[in-house]
């Protein structure tokens, strides 16, 4: 399969990310209500980024994985190919995921003053629960429960972790009814009432996202290419439309709650066939989409070190406040620019010293291994 990059599912993972960061605002960065933020929460929830992400991630690991795995023609190429992508995924995701936990447990002891980083007890059982990759069913347990620890957002990375341990085996299992029971697996989420531990195990985004996949391959879906998003501006409408439809569904004031996070995931999953196309639908080329993309790009490190960031600017307030010393302290927009600004400079650090380094790396062992077969090419959007 070919590694470009689909631009529009790198503005959709900058659109994912920034929601998050924005979500994460109030009581992350901010401790004290800020009237602002409020006034825009009630009307608008950005948290569906997360969805997003999921329907993202089932759609690009789908789309290669599935016709690598299918056209294997025993099971010890099978196995072969499973644990290729096991290995690759491992050294993609878990040494940037590691280091930041490490960091925040150093934190917790070294730079917590103010008590930004939580209890010591508490960051060491959430740090076990991220490494071992059960973050997501302690997040459920301590739901308005118990304090869970500077790294709560681990609880999604730990649900695609789960998923990308779990799905090369349904692919073996199912076979050839992987289509009905991934629909029965949609199904069945779209009309139950999520209890916390059924909202950290949601795998409806991702489920959509690997049908999306798989439909991509099939003749009917350049006949369904929507091809009046390439009117000038039409797709960025459309983009915000959704956006904002999603934004309104994640508030309280969303009446029909209990489907909330079932049509969140339909309608993110609708936005991964929007870009799923390579045709810059929903973001034209040009400098925005570029710094999008850019976003996109660093949107796994950006994850991971938003709530430290937060935290480490409460820190430095706390501490310049304690000294009688200039704060940022009163000034929101201050605050708001000194964390993105250590966003930015320790995602770009953390994609050009670890993913991209550790990726390779990963690559380098699975070609060293010498059992990695020819992937067969998915055609995907790039034949419409």
């Amino acid at each position: 399969m070919s590694g470009k990059r689909i631009m529009d599912i790198e503005v959709l993972r900058a659109i994912a990310v920034l929601g998050v960061l924005f979500h994460h605002l109030q009581g992350s960065l901010f401790t004290d209500p800020v009237p602002l933020l409020e006034r825009i929460h009630a009307w608008a929830q950005p948290w569906w980024g997360v969805d997003l992400f999921f329907a993202i991630s089932g759609f690009v690991i789908a789309r290669s994985l599935i016709p690598a795995l299918r056209g294997c023609s025993n099971r010890r190429e099978y196995w072969e190919q499973t644990r290729n992508f096991w290995l690759r995924r491992a050294f993609r995701l878990l040494p940037s995921a590691w280091l930041w936990l490490a960091l925040m447990l150093l934190a917790c002891v070294f730079l917590n003053r103010s008590g930004a980083f939580g209890t010591w007890s508490a960051n060491v059982q959430a740090t076990l629960a991220g490494v071992l990759q059960y973050a997501n069913f302690r997040f459920a347990d301590a739901f308005f429960h118990y304090e869970y620890g500077s790294s709560f957002v681990y609880w999604s990375l730990a649900l695609e972790e789960q998923f990308y341990l779990l799905f090369p085996l349904v692919i073996l299992l199912c076979r050839k009814h992987l289509v009905w029971a991934l629909l029965a697996l949609v199904a069945v989420q779209l009309f139950t009432v999520r209890t916390p531990l059924l909202m950290v195990i949601r795998t409806d985004a991702l489920a959509l996202g690997v049908l999306l996949a798989m439909w991509s391959v099939q003749p009917g879906y350049c006949r369904w290419q929507p091809v009046f998003l390439r009117r000038p501006w039409a797709g960025v409408l459309a983009l915000i439309g959704l956006a904002a439809l999603l934004s309104f569904m994640a508030t309280d004031r969303f009446t029909f709650a209990g489907y909330r996070i079932g049509s969140i995931a339909v309608l993110s999953a609708v936005l991964v066939w929007i870009a799923s196309y390579d045709r810059d639908y929903l973001l034209p080329a040009g400098r925005l989409q570029r710094l999008m993309a850019w976003i996109g790009s660093r949107s796994y490190g950006i994850y991971l070190i938003h709530i430290p960031a937060y935290q480490l600017v409460r820190e430095l307030t706390f501490r310049l406040q304690s000294a009688d010393l200039p704060s940022p302290a009163g000034h929101p927009i201050v605050t708001l620019l000194i964390a993105g600004g250590l966003i930015v400079l320790l995602s770009e650090l953390n994609y050009r010293l670890i993913e991209m380094p550790m990726r390779n790396r990963g690559a380098t062992l699975v070609k060293r291994l010498g059992t990695s077969r020819t992937v067969v090419s998915s055609p995907g959007a790039t034949s419409c």
